[in-house]
Parts: C-alpha cells; structure tokens; sequence
C-alpha cells in the first residue's frame, strides 16, 4: 500500500525534505508555471498540505495489531527473501484482502464534492474496526493516519486533512488492514465530480498498466517482467511511471521480499507459487520527479502534473496468478 521505498540515491528520482528548504519552496513555487503552460488539463494543484488533525484513535484491546505500534527503536519486522506461504498463511491472505477490497468500495462511496479526506480517514478506520481489524497504516514509521489519500498532483503517502475534495479532482484511496495477523493491500484513484478528459485517460491507462502487469504474473518468469510492461504501456500513452515508488512482499509483514519495481529494470529474481506481492504503479502525466513536502510524507510531481495509482495484491498460483484483492 503505502510507504514503499524512495529509491532515491539509486533513480535520483526524489527530492528529499532534508535538502536545502529554500530549493524545496522554490520548487513547490514554480509547480504552477507548469499548471498554466503545459497541457496537463484542468485540476487544482496540491501545493501544501491542509491542516492534518492529530487526534489519539485508541484501537479496542480485542484488535490483533502489527508487532511495529510498539517498536520504539523503529526496526520493523519483514521477509529478507521471498516468502513461500503454507495453504493456511494464504487463507489468511484471503481473509485480510477481502476486507481491505470491502474497506475500499466504502471508502469509494465516501468520494464526492465538499468531503475532506479527513472524513474518509476517520469514516474508514471506524469501518476496519468495526469488521475487528487494525488500519495498517496508523502508527506505522510514525505515520498518523488510517489511509493514504492523494489528489491530483499527490503522487502518493498523501495525508487526510481538512481540504474538501472539489470537482474535477482525482483522489487515490490507499488501503491496507491487519485481520488476525496478516496485511492485506489495495488502492484505487477515484474521479470526483467531473473531471476533465486529460485527467480520465490518465486513470484509465494507469488500470490498464495494473491489469496488463498483473496477467503476466506466472511461476517462473522474472519480477523485471512486470517493470517492464507498466513502462511501455505507460509510454505507449505519453505518461511515465514514477520509480520511486515499488510494489512490495506482504504477509504477516507490512513490507518484505521481493521489491516490485514498475519501471524497465534488470535486477534479479523470479515468481514462484505461493509468493504473495503487491503491484501498484504510479503514473504520471509529466516528470517523472517527486517532491517530499515538509511533512516528510506527502510525495507530489515536481512538475504540478497530475499522477493516478492502482494496487492490488497477487498469489503466484501454480498455474498463474490469483488477485486476492479483486
């Protein structure tokens, strides 16, 4: 879901919080040059975030939660290779994706004009409660909220606050819960109201470069297969992918083995049955570069271009794949 690795000293893809604050804001600046001057079509830019409440949510005590709410030397607990799961551990896949896939169709009912995404954020963690999971995300690396929402230039890790949510926005909605020991993740970007037709041919294509990924998931052939047909489909369209974002090993981990990475790549490795991985491309309209705002979360286009994402998570099958989010 959220809160995949900045591969920054690796693409130079990223500009970090911790450079220089006065490039920072000159950056952030000159976002709305691009917004009048290039054809990225009609859309607010996202240039700070709102004002993020940060009130205590106390989970009830019967709710299983991730070992990490309570590591304080911030060491988290992955898959340093590639898990092979039992049939017991993918039932529990199963189980946690069918509730993360049911949080996500709530939350998308929760999208319309005048919601702010504070609203789906504490809409959504009252929903996983209720169904006797924990929201992932909450707590996780210090993170404060529920759920990820990025609109229109947010490429991802957006924070809920106080902003409504106005038409011809485009909202991703990233999920993940922790049902019974085991994290399951998706997310989607929804249209808001009416939205423009550059802005709709970028959600559009972005599924199509999940859904081609995804179909050619199968033991046996390499990870790098899956960069790159997201990359050509993107490219294929006049978008990029954004690289510092990856898919990622999950289970009874958050993040873990193997990386998924959505660009033209040759790093090593291969599927093999019973693997279970997201795919979650980030695509956007112009520059590939994201900015980190002050918040040290909120990643946005360095060019003010709008960005799209969809998730799911995969099981390598022995015959193919299975979506355990679908």
């Amino acid at each position: 879901m959220l809160f995949k690795r900045l591969w920054a000293t690796l693409l130079g893809s990223t500009l970090s919080s911790s450079q220089n604050l006065m490039q920072i804001k000159r950056n952030i600046r000159n976002i709305s040059w691009f917004k009048k001057n290039q054809n990225f079509g009609n859309y607010q830019v996202i240039k700070r975030p709102g004002h993020v409440v940060l009130e205590p949510r106390c989970v009830p005590s019967n709710i299983v939660k991730p070992p990490y709410i309570n590591d304080v030397n911030g060491t988290f607990s992955s898959s340093a290779q590639p898990e092979i799961k039992s049939s017991t551990q993918i039932e529990c896949m199963r189980a946690s994706c069918n509730l993360a896939k049911n949080t996500l169709r709530y939350a998308k009912e929760l999208v319309k004009v005048g919601t702010t995404t504070e609203e789906i954020d504490k809409s959504v963690y009252e929903f996983i409660i209720s169904h006797g999971a924990y929201p992932s995300p909450l707590h996780y690396k210090g993170f404060p909220k529920s759920v990820c929402t990025s609109v229109n230039n947010v490429v991802c890790h957006g924070l809920p606050d106080d902003r409504p949510l106005i038409d011809g926005d485009i909202i991703n909605v990233d999920v993940t819960v922790y049902l019974n020991g085991f994290h399951g993740d998706v997310s989607e970007t929804f249209l808001v109201g009416d939205v423009d037709e550059q802005g709709k041919e970028l959600v559009d294509v972005t599924k199509i470069c999940l859904d081609e990924a995804v179909a050619i998931c199968h033991p046996g052939r390499p990870y790098n297969n899956i960069g790159a047909v997201i990359d050509a489909c993107a490219r294929k369209h006049g978008f990029r992918v954004v690289p510092a974002f990856t898919g990622h090993g999950i289970g009874s981990y958050f993040h873990g083995a193997p990386d998924i990475y959505h660009f033209r790549n040759h790093f090593p490795g291969q599927m093999e049955a019973g693997q279970t991985f997201t795919i979650e491309p980030a695509i956007a309209q112009g520059s590939h570069q994201c900015i980190i705002l002050e918040d040290g979360w909120t990643a946005i286009t360095s060019d003010g271009s709008r960005a799209a994402q969809f998730e799911h998570t995969v099981l390598i099958t022995e015959n193919g794949v299975e979506v355990l989010t679908s």
